[in-house]
């Protein structure tokens, strides 16, 4: 994969490289942990950086597989952290997108069965799905639990309560072959300070695919879905035009590839630059699509740039 600026992958970029391809850019797509904020906390220089481009006419986008809040709550943080120029229409989270998917693709006709937080149902809620919002009696079991009789979906995401029971119960509707499968998004785990980490949505979903048998359609990173997502509710956005900036090789590089965008990687996230190197260096091709374009230590190093298009 070659980028805008004709380097081969994996390139560290700084200085007049970023200028240029600031400039060679109309849309610039950036996840959120690791990128742009570590929890409550904004990366050095990265509001800066998100409100300039808004400010020099560039289209500016977040897409994140973090479906535990709904889109008025990212609306909140942002502006809490100094992004003053965000608006909540250029919000893409895998809880979203996938309300989305379940109302204007699937047109899913009955009730969905959520694995997941508020969030997700916030969402669901919001773009008018229906969802099965009983609750269990605290003696329930698989054996003698009621289960409803119009479930049409089963939605898989983020879930700090999960049960047995909930894995259960969606194995069980699951068993219909005309009852969609759907996860937000795949990611095995999300690193959490002091060396511990949050067993992601991934995990949830391999567990349902092992009981169910049936294999799970992603809606979040590295699907091309949020893009599609992206490109119906603005006009023009054009791949060639567009820069994907993350910290995961995985999900951000593998996304950015899939949907025919210029890659950045920074490295305040998961991802290193080590890593970036190994697959840049290996045989196999699909090792190769998880190589970055760039390479910035921060997406602050975008700022001297800004002093010179000014």
């Amino acid at each position: 994969m070659a980028g805008a600026l004709g380097f081969k992958g994996c390139q560290k970029i700084r200085g007049p490289q970023i200028r240029n391809l600031l400039e060679a850019k109309e849309f610039f797509l950036f996840d959120c942990d690791g990128v742009i904020w570590h929890g409550e906390d904004a990366i050095t220089g990265a509001p800066n950086v998100v409100n300039s481009l808004i400010r020099h006419g560039k289209y500016v986008f977040f897409v994140t597989n973090n479906c535990t809040r709904p889109r008025e709550n990212y609306v909140s943080k942002f502006y809490r952290l100094g992004f003053t120029d965000v608006m909540q229409e250029q919000i893409f989270s895998s809880s979203y997108c996938s309300a989305l998917y379940l109302r204007d693709v699937a047109k899913v006709q009955g009730k969905v069965f959520v694995i997941g937080c508020e969030g997700m149902r916030k969402e669901l809620r919001d773009a008018g799905v229906p969802f099965v919002e009983e609750v269990d009696a605290p003696d329930a079991t698989i054996y003698n639990c009621a289960l409803a009789p119009d479930v049409k979906a089963v939605l898989v995401g983020h879930d700090d309560t999960l049960t047995f029971l909930k894995l259960a119960k969606a194995s069980c509707y699951l068993r219909d072959p005309d009852c969609l499968f759907l996860a937000t998004d795949n990611d095995p785990w999300h690193p959490l300070s002091g060396g511990r980490i949050l067993p992601g949505s991934g995990c949830l979903t391999a567990a349902l695919e092992v009981a169910s048998g049936r294999k799970a359609t992603v809606i979040g990173k590295p699907s091309r879905f949020m893009f599609e997502c992206i490109s119906s509710q603005f006009s023009g956005v054009d791949p060639a035009q567009c820069l994907m900036v993350g910290d995961r090789l995985e999900t951000d590089m593998l996304f950015g590839s899939n949907c025919g965008l210029d890659t950045m990687l920074t490295l305040t996230g998961v991802s290193q630059m080590e890593e970036a190197q190994e697959y840049r260096d290996s045989e196999l091709s699909h090792k190769q699509r998880l190589v970055p374009d760039y390479v910035v230590d921060t997406i602050a190093d975008f700022l001297p740039a800004f002093e010179e298009l000014d």
